[in-house]
């Protein structure tokens, strides 16, 4: 049979709740940040972000943390064909903290709860024989029904041709022999547990722990004579980690001293956050024992991949991309507090946007002025307004991806929170209409604290009114803005767009926007998208996209904004716009909701004839955007 997947892992699913205040106790904590979790479910992510074809056995419940830990892993690319839906129990908890370089408290939630119920009707034969390996954990051989289902996909992959692989993953208190307090505690002493291992070892081509995890499978608390008990009853490749003394694997007999083991290079680096950090080692490991890298490289990537996991917040988050590892490899480490290398973390949140947004067709009705100021206005008409323009994006949508909306807060509240879920792309504003120098709408807040209630699928969008003739008081004043949000918005994981609009101010030239963006760079600010005004030479967009290509190569791309023109002009600068693949679509407000507004507020068209009316603009302009992408790309061919 072909293999269709790289690695299949099987085990714990759950959620990570991570409290987000440091040096404190778990009693203390206030707030916390969530993400998927459970070493399986670690691992699938992790390998998948490198670049392997990942999939997940397991269990999650009929419940929204079941459902996020099912869409998360789908975001991250991983295949949850393996991940079962359990009608009767809770998907699995787990609460962490980190108290200090030495303290990292956590309390695992997990009685009766859906992954441990994972049985063998679960493990399908034929997708297990789709995968070159199969990865299980210590967790899900402590119970006799979970461990059934992980020895039925090792013989499944056995049988088929593939690699077996077993992280131990030792947790005392998982196994019964530790309090739920003692989530923390790595090591207790135990012959049941032992005897447990030992009888499944010899199923596996490639055993991984700490000295405390090989303790407890070889049962002796010296690693040599832990490691050749081991070896007496497996012939897998060993793979001991030493903590900040990397790692050793032993593919034959087990020498008297752990240094004469195949080992690779370490990276010093500040230790922040060890939760995790095993999976992250296990991450790049498979990574490199599966493209068939030798051992000292694997373990280069290995330790790596742990090296970033203890210095980042948060278990999967912290994993690198495969361009991350290159990057990190190429450069070095410039700082040993990994999470503060400005740069490495540009590269990191770069390469791990979640979301396909190589198009997007943008309805655009986050405008506040233009319907304040029309006749019949009210703050009520306004938001029942916006919720007709979000039936008539939805409508052209029809469930497809590529399409998107801007929409507000202030006006368009019910519309904004209406959106969330359906697959939109939803670009959010920020700026006071019309204010120049720039300022904020107030609900932000003097410290930009709303962001902690936005959706995090929101895109903060910021429109600036600029120009390269600018005051060096007002160009100051305007950065310092910008970079004020740009930077509030990356703390609170939101996408930024900046929308840079210099014809409002003074004459432009093919040169004028491209300086804008350069000046933006030079300031430190690094968006996830621009928005731009369609240029009307290919000089003019040739300058802008290779001002921005050079300064940040892994930009989401640019949409091109209509400024109210018509049909025909729109379709001309799409045109121009489409011959340049960073640009990835529109974002027009007015051309498609202006005439409906001004007819809906007057009470003369009623909300069918304007959703209909809107959506048919929409979708002739989707139909234009679409002509002109596909035109340029076979004149490009």
């Amino acid at each position: 049979m072909r293999k269709t997947l790289d690695v299949i892992t099987i085990g714990r699913a759950g959620v990570d709740l991570y409290g987000a205040q440091i040096g404190g106790r778990l009693e203390d904590m206030g707030s916390f940040d969530k993400y998927i979790g459970g070493s399986p479910t670690n691992m699938a992510c992790g390998t998948a972000r490198l670049g392997l074809k990942s999939a997940l056995i397991s269990r999650v419940g009929d419940e929204h943390m079941g459902r996020f830990i099912r869409e998360e892993l789908v975001r991250h690319g991983v295949e949850v064909a393996g991940v079962k839906t359990d009608p009767e129990r809770l998907s699995a908890l787990v609460i962490l903290g980190i108290r200090d370089q030495e303290q990292f408290p956590l309390i695992f939630y997990r009685e009766n709860c859906a992954d441990m119920a994972l049985c063998e009707d679960d493990v399908d034969e034929a997708f297990v024989a789709s995968a070159r390996a199969v990865v299980a954990t210590g967790t899900h051989l402590a119970h006799d029904t979970p461990r059934a289902a992980v020895l039925k996909a090792l013989a499944l992959a056995r049988k088929h041709g593939g690699q077996t692989a077993l992280d131990i993953d030792y947790r005392p208190n998982l196994w019964g022999v530790a309090g739920h307090g003692e989530g923390e505690s790595r090591f207790v002493e135990s012959a049941r547990v032992t005897a447990s291992l030992q009888e499944v070892l010899h199923l596996f081509d490639l055993i991984v722990g700490t000295e405390e995890e090989f303790h407890i499978a070889g049962g002796s608390t010296d690693t040599i004579e832990a490691l050749r008990a081991v070896r007496a009853v497996s012939g897998a490749t060993l793979v001991c980690k030493r903590g900040p003394m990397g790692a050793v694997a032993f593919e034959g007999e087990i020498p008297d001293s752990l240094d004469d083991g195949q080992t690779g290079p370490g990276f010093p680096i500040e230790v922040f956050n060890v939760l995790g950090a095993g999976d992250g080692f296990m991450s790049g490991l498979l990574k490199g024992w599966l493209d068939g890298e030798t051992w000292p490289v694997a373990l280069k990537y290995a330790n790596a991949c742990g090296a970033f996991a203890v210095s980042r917040h948060g278990c999967t988050p912290a994993y690198p991309s495969w361009d991350e590892l290159q990057f990190f490899f190429d450069r070095g480490i410039v700082r040993p507090d990994l999470r503060n290398d400005a740069e490495l973390e540009q590269v990191h949140w770069a390469t791990n946007r979640h979301g396909d947004w190589s198009t997007v067709r943008t309805f655009a009705f986050d405008h506040r002025m233009q319907l304040e100021e029309m006749q019949g206005y009210t703050l009520e008409k306004g938001g029942a307004f916006k919720e007709l323009c979000l039936q008539a994006a939805l409508k052209v949508q029809d469930g497809q991806g590529g399409y998107g909306i801007l929409c507000d807060n202030r006006i368009g509240r019910s519309a904004l929170h209406a959106a969330s879920g359906s697959g939109l792309w939803i670009g959010r504003p920020t700026e006071l209409p019309g204010a120049r120098p720039t300022r904020f709408e107030p609900e932000l807040g003097e410290d930009l604290g709303q962001f902690r209630e936005w959706a995090r699928e929101n895109v903060v969008k910021l429109l600036v009114f600029c120009h390269p003739g600018d005051d060096a008081a007002t160009r100051e004043l305007q950065e310092e803005r910008v970079k004020r949000l740009f930077t509030a918005a990356r703390r609170n994981g939101l996408e930024f767009l900046l929308e840079v609009i210099p014809s409002k101010v003074g004459p432009v030239d093919d040169d004028t926007t491209a300086t804008l963006i350069q000046q933006f760079y030079d300031a430190g600010v690094y968006p996830d998208w621009w928005k731009l005004e369609p240029f009307k030479t290919e000089a003019a967009w040739a300058r802008a996209v290779d001002a921005i290509e050079r300064n940040d190569p892994r930009t989401r791309g640019i949409v091109v904004l209509g400024l109210d023109a018509p049909e025909a002009e729109l379709a001309q600068s799409f045109e121009l716009a489409a011959q340049q693949p960073l640009v990835k679509g529109f974002a027009v407000g007015r051309t498609i909701f202006g005439d409906a507004a001004r007819a809906w507020m007057k009470g003369e068209m009623e909300d069918a004839e304007a959703v209909e009316q809107m959506a048919g603009r929409f979708a002739r302009l989707c139909g234009l955007w679409d002509a002109a992408r596909a035109e340029a790309r076979r004149t490009a061919a």
